[in-house]
């Protein structure tokens, strides 16, 4: 398999899980956070900075990246490593969120769906062959089956209907998938919040045998509680030798929370997209630099970082950049973003070694104050 999982311990005290994935382009440890590059970048950064950050995997969309530059394109460069100057390990969405989210004229139908794009308005048709072929074309390590993402909240019949043809999507996106020895190919589970369903769909896409194993439909608006009871019964579900991978998920509350539930892989454009809006995590919680209380603050944005924002430049000079929309202000804020999530998962990751996650994430919780009442949230 181009994808393989190697487990390394249990922390004992809440069960989380420590392993190491090992791909075409490297491995990484996990549980970890993947940096998102929608359009073939990590928003304002270089590959040479998210390699200072130890980010060893990024995602990049293939939705986007079949309509810009397109995927003749990418394969005629040699591929979306050489494209993008990224020698780590990429992993590819399927499109199908994309097609479910931004396009309010889609029928969908066995085949696949029609819909129009985004920008242009143009027909279009994205199928489970499709959406392979173009993942092909890509070259990424990790390609993810073409699926339907329902709504939050949907109908029981509804999700039963579509978690059976999901599966019957996943059994043509293996058989289509021509390149099985060079990129590996993930199952998304299914279900909603039924935890009937959530097993259908796991049982369905285990006994088709992916390297890996994903879990779609949350955190598109269902509550923090909802997410966790479904993680609490679909992640013992899926096998325990392949990768577990929850989509859509970067909060930190939520890093560490479905890390404890036996989580591998996340990924999310929240660190990047409050960036560009002057919005930092810190140690203490959420910081908008760009509020006018530091127009003169001259500490860093987090005093606990080590990252290069904050080894080099003020609260008060991040403030005036961003609110005077200069670029260098919202690569400073991104940069502070994604290693202060990165290094969130290494410290989860120490956490699992020395089996204390859970009074990390107290700890955590506490100073970040996600346990006081109103706690301002991303």
């Amino acid at each position: 398999m181009a994808i393989t999982y190697e487990f390394v311990k249990t922390c004992k005290q809440t069960g989380a899980r420590l392993g190491r994935v090992h791909t075409p382009h490297g491995s990484f440890d996990t549980p970890t956070f993947m940096p998102v590059g929608t359009l073939a970048t990590v928003k304002t950064m270089s590959p040479e900075e998210l390699q200072e950050m130890n980010a060893n995997i990024i995602l990049s969309n293939t939705y986007h990246l079949w309509l810009r530059p397109g995927e003749d394109i990418i394969e005629e460069a040699g591929g979306l490593h050489k494209f993008m100057n990224w020698d780590g390990a990429i992993l590819t969405d399927s499109g199908g969120f994309q097609v479910f989210s931004l396009s309010d004229l889609r029928q969908i139908e066995e085949e696949g769906v029609h819909f129009r794009n985004h920008i242009s308005g143009e027909k279009l048709f994205l199928s489970p062959e499709k959406a392979m072929h173009i993942q092909n074309a890509l070259g990424s390590d990790i390609m993810m089956a073409f699926d339907e993402c329902p709504p939050y909240p949907a109908e029981y019949e509804y999700l039963k209907k579509s978690v059976e043809r999901t599966s019957r999507w996943a059994e043509r996106c293996l058989a289509a998938h021509k390149n099985p020895d060079k990129q590996g190919l993930f199952g998304i589970v299914q279900g909603g919040e039924y935890e009937e369903l959530r097993r259908q769909s796991a049982e369905d896409l285990i006994s088709l045998d992916f390297p890996g194993y994903a879990i779609g439909g949350l955190s598109v608006g269902e509550p923090k509680d909802v997410m966790n009871r479904v993680l609490d019964f679909t992640a013992p579900m899926l096998p325990e030798n392949k990768p577990r991978y929850l989509m859509g998920v970067g909060s930190p509350d939520s890093l560490i929370d479905g890390s404890i539930r036996g989580i591998d892989m996340f990924d999310c454009v929240l660190p990047t997209r409050i960036a560009r809006n002057g919005t930092c995590m810190t140690s203490n919680g959420r910081l908008v630099v760009r509020n006018a209380k530091f127009s003169r603050d001259f500490r860093p944005i987090d005093e606990n970082c080590d990252c290069y924002t904050c080894r080099n430049y003020s609260r008060a000079y991040i403030r005036h950049l961003v609110k005077n929309n200069e670029t260098f202000g919202f690569r400073l804020t991104t940069y502070h973003n994604l290693y202060f999530l990165l290094k969130l998962m290494e410290h989860v990751r120490q956490a699992i070694r020395e089996d204390r996650l859970g009074d990390f994430r107290e700890e955590f919780f506490e100073q970040y104050g996600f346990n006081k009442p109103n706690a301002k949230n991303f």
